[in-house]
């Protein structure tokens, strides 16, 4: 399994599911449609679960 990081090559705000995309091979504007609908689905929960990761998920190592 690869290692979980937030993404400085595939980002719009905050690399998250940029890295998500790239650690579980899947196409990053899915990912990013799919927590669109879940904000909408889940009354914006969703939204404290991505801000508790950009807490503990690192950034991507440049060297």
């Amino acid at each position: 399994m690869r290692k979980l990081y937030r993404s400085n090559r595939d980002k719009y705000v905050t690399g998250l599911i940029g890295g998500l995309s790239e650690s579980w091979n899947i196409d990053a504007s899915l990912l990013r449609i799919l927590f669109v609908i879940s904000v909408f689905a889940t009354s914006g929960a969703s939204l404290l679960v991505y801000v508790l990761a950009l807490l503990f998920v690192p950034k991507e190592s440049t060297y």
